[in-house]
Formats: structure tokens, sequence, C-alpha cells
């Protein structure tokens, strides 16, 4: 990362004050327009960017992993169960191998937020379908 994008990053401090997305949520996105294949209309996704860029004012993008209520067997899908702190009212897979870059203006509305356990357990299948075990 350059020096010029390093400082335009909002310090630990700054960070502690922002009210936007941060890694883990759960958020309500309109991912309309889609083209092809892609997600429509309004649906969950998970924040995975890192806090520091969600925070930064300065850069007006984040980073998701959309969300399905289908049922798939997948090492790269992780099962997350309805709950008061996430706000889903369903079991609801985080679909690792759909990660996007999005404009954080697409976010509608925070749901809540997953355990650290499931966190976990998302860093692992992101590892996986990004096959950055090697």
């Amino acid at each position: 990362m350059s020096e010029e994008a390093r400082q335009s990053l909002p310090s630990p401090k700054q960070q502690e004050s922002h009210v936007g997305p941060r890694r883990g949520e759960i958020w309500d996105v309109n991912w309309s327009p889609g083209r092809g294949a892609e997600q429509q209309g309004t649906r969950p996704a998970l924040i995975i960017q890192n806090d520091r860029g969600n925070a930064s004012s300065s850069y007006p993008l984040t980073i998701v992993a959309s969300m399905s209520r289908t049922e798939r067997e997948l090492a790269l899908h992780v099962r997350i169960a309805p709950s008061a702190e996430n706000g889903l009212t369903d079991y609801t897979d985080v679909k690792c191998e759909q990660i996007m870059t999005i404009e954080k203006s697409r976010l509608l509305r925070r749901r809540g937020v997953i355990t650290s356990e499931e966190l976990r357990r998302v860093d692992v299948a992101l590892g996986l379908s990004l096959n950055l075990s090697q």
C-alpha cells in the first residue's frame, strides 16, 4: 500500500467512533442492477473488509460475501444459525466463493453481527476459496 493510501486511512482511535460497516456484520445490500448470474434485489451479505478500510471516508467501497438460504454442503459455505445478535430469521449460508467489492451506498440496513467462531470459519472458507493456504 502506498504511503498516500496509508495516510488516508483513519487511525485506530478514529475507528472507535465509526458507525459504518464493520467486519463480521450482516447488512442488507441492494444488489440491483445485477448482471447475468449476479445477485439482484435486496439480500443480506457479510462484511469481510477490514475495519480500517470500512472506516475510511475517502474509500467508498467495502468487500462482502453474499449469503443464501439455499443449503448446500460445500466447504466454501459457512452455515449461520438465526439469532437475535445476527438478525437472521432463517439458517443462512455465507457463500465464500461469491465475494464482491461494492460501494458502501449499496448497504441499506445493519442486521447484526456473527460470532467470532463463525467469523473464524468464514476466514477458513475464504482461504480455501482464494487458495491462500499454500
